[in-house]
C-alpha cells in the first residue's frame, strides 16, 4: 500500500472504493516510521492510540459521520500540546513534561476525525533554521540524508517528505515551516498573524508565532487553514474575522496579476546560483502566461535580520524566563538553594543556541541598551512592515525565494550563528510584516536537492494567495 498521497482527495477517493480502510492507512505510515528512523523526526509516535482511533474513524466513514478530515494521518510539532501527551519543545529542560490540555488547533483537528500519529523533532523552543539545535539530535533530510531539512520545524517536513505522514503541522516565527518546506519540496504557509489560535503553543516569540500546515498539495494546505483558523477565547490577539472556506472555494487564478520580485535576490552573491536560475525560470513562466513580474528595490532589506533577532530574542528572553527548575521541568540535581536551583538548572536544561538567543533579548531588554537596540528595533519593523505593505499596495504579490541556498550538509554552518541567521533573509519580511507567505516546490538542483520559492500577499489575503498558488505550482 502506497502512503504518497498528494492529497486528501486520493486518499478518501480509495477509501470510497474500499481500496483501504484507515486503519491499514495508519499501519503503513508506522511501517515506514520504523523502517526510516534513522532519520529522526519524532520525537514520540502514538502508535496503539492512532491505530484504535484509526478503527474509530473507519466506523465512522462507514456510518457516513466522519469529519473532513477523515482518513489524514497527521504529525505536530513537538512544541503544540496535546492532552495527556508529552511536550517537550525538543528541549532537555522539558524532558518528561507531560500537558494538561490540548492546544486549540489540536481541538480543531481532533473534532474533524483527524489522527495525530506523533509529535516531531524541531531545533529547541523552535529557535534554529537547521533542526540541528534539538536535545534529541539532528534530523536528517530524506533527499539527503547528510543534509539538513531546514528548521525550526524540520522534523515535521520530513514525516511529510519521507512519507511517515499524510501532513504535519509546524510553527513559523521567522520561516520556521517555509523553510522546512522549501528544503524538503514541499507546500509551507504562514498566515497572516491573527489568524490561528496560539493558545496551546510553547511560546518563542508571542508577536511573531504563528501556526502553520505541511502538505503536499495547497488544497491540503488550504483545508488545514480552515479548520484551525478563527476565533478563540483563549487568544486575544486573533482577528475578528469570519473564516473563508478556503478549500471549497479555492480555485486556479484565471486573471492576470501584478507580480514584484527583489532584485536584490538576483544580485546578492549571498544566494546561490542555482536557486538564481530557478527564480529566472518561474519569472519568465509568469510573463510568458501574461503577467505584469517587476523588480523592486527593498532598501531596508539589510535591516530584516537585525531587527528580527533583536525583537525575537527579546520575546524569547521573556517567554523563557518561566522554565525555572522549581514548577515544573527539569530540575538540576545539584542545585542546593534558590540561587543554584535557577542557574544549574537552566544552565544544564536550555541548550547553547537557546541560551544565546536569551542572554542576546536580556542584553537588548537591559536598562542602558533597551533605547539603543530594543526600541529602535520596533521602529524599524514599523518602517518594514510600512514598505511591505506599499509594494502590495501596487503588486498581487511579491516572488522572492523561500532560502538562499540549497539545504547544506548537517554540522557546515552550525559553528557560526551569524551565518546561520542571514538563511532567514527572504522569510523575516513577512514575520515582521505580519502578512501571509506560502512556500511552493518549485524544483530541485543538479544534485536532487529541492528548492522552493516564496509568495507573500496583503494581510487576511489567504485565499488569494492559496488560488495564485494552486496556479503556480502547475506552471
Amino acid at each position: 500500500m502506497t502512503t504518497f498521497y498528494s492529497s486528501l482527495e486520493e486518499i478518501k477517493r480509495d477509501l470510497q472504493t474500499n481500496q483501504i480502510t484507515v486503519e491499514g492507512l495508519v499501519k503503513s505510515y508506522l511501517a515506514r516510521i520504523k523502517e526510516f528512523k534513522d532519520l529522526n523526526a519524532f520525537n514520540e509516535v502514538f502508535e496503539q492510540e492512532a491505530l484504535l482511533r484509526a478503527k474509530d474513524v473507519d466506523s465512522r466513514i462507514k456510518s457516513g459521520i466522519a469529519g473532513r478530515l477523515a482518513g489524514m494521518v497527521i504529525a505536530i510539532k513537538d512544541n503544540i500540546c496535546y492532552k495527556d501527551h508529552q511536550v517537550t519543545a525538543s528541549s532537555k529542560i522539558l524532558d518528561g513534561f507531560t500537558s494538561v490540555y490540548s492546544a486549540t488547533i489540536v481541538e480543531r483537528l481532533l473534532a474533524e476525525d483527524a489522527i495525530i500519529i506523533g509529535r516531531c523533532n524541531c531545533d529547541e523552543f523552535a529557535m534554529g533554521g537547521s533542526n540541528e539545535n534539538s536535545y534529541f539530535g539532528p534530523v536528517r533530510n530524506y533527499a539527503d540524508t547528510d543534509r539538513v531539512p531546514g528548521g525550526s520545524s524540520g522534523g515535521s517536513a520530513v514525516a511529510v517528505q519521507a512519507g511517515l505522514c499524510h501532513a504535519a503541522i509546524g510553527t513559523d516565527t521567522g520561516g520556521s515551516v517555509r523553510q522546512p518546506a522549501s528544503f524538503c519540496g514541499l507546500v509551507g504557509l504562514k498566515p497572516t498573524y491573527g489568524t490561528i489560535s496560539r493558545h496551546g503553543i510553547i511560546a518563542y516569540a508571542s508577536s511573531f508565532d504563528q501556526v502553520g500546515p505541511l502538505t503536499h498539495s495547497v488544497e491540503d494546505a488550504a483545508l488545514l487553514l480552515e479548520i484551525m483558523a478563527g476565533a478563540d477565547e483563549y487568544d486575544s490577539t486573533l482577528a475578528r474575522k469570519t473564516v473563508p472556506a478556503y478549500h471549497e472555494d479555492l480555485k486556479p487564478t484565471a486573471s492576470k496579476k501584478k507580480i514584484a520580485y527583489i532584485q536584490e535576490a538576483l544580485s546578492s552573491p549571498g544566494v546561490d546560483d542555482e536557486v538564481k536560475s530557478i527564480l529566472i525560470n518561474y519569472i519568465d513562466k509568469l510573463r510568458a502566461e501574461g503577467h505584469t513580474v517587476k523588480p523592486v528595490a527593498f532598501e531596508h532589506l539589510d535591516y530584516l535580520v537585525p531587527t528580527y533577532y533583536i525583537l525575537a530574542t527579546a520575546e524569547a528572553s521573556s517567554n523563557l524566563a518561566r522554565y525555572d527548575g522549581l514548577h515544573y521541568g527539569y530540575r538540576s540535581p545539584a542545585a542546593n538553594d534558590l540561587q543554584s536551583t535557577y542557574r544549574r538548572s537552566r544552565s544544564e536544561g536550555f541548550g547553547k543556541e537557546v541560551k544565546r538567543r536569551i542572554m542576546l533579548g536580556t542584553f537588548v531588554l537591559s536598562a542602558g541598551y533597551y533605547d539603543a537596540y530594543y526600541a529602535k528595533a520596533q521602529k524599524v519593523r514599523r518602517l518594514i512592515k510600512e514598505k511591505t505593505d506599499a509594494l502590495l499596495s501596487e503588486y498581487d504579490f511579491i516572488l522572492i525565494p523561500t532560502a538562499p541556498e540549497p539545504p547544506f550538509i548537517i554540522g557546515k554552518k552550525e559553528k557560526d550563528p551569524t551565518v546561520m541567521y542571514l538563511y532567514d533573509i527572504f522569510t523575516v519580511q513577512a514575520s515582521l510584516a505580519g502578512v501571509p507567505a506560502i512556500s511552493l516546490p518549485a524544483g530541485t538542483t543538479n544534485k536532487g536537492l529541492p528548492v522552493g520559492l516564496q509568495l507573500l500577499t496583503k494581510r487576511f489575503a489567504e485565499q488569494e494567495l492559496l488560488d495564485f498558488s494552486k496556479y503556480f505550482v502547475k506552471l
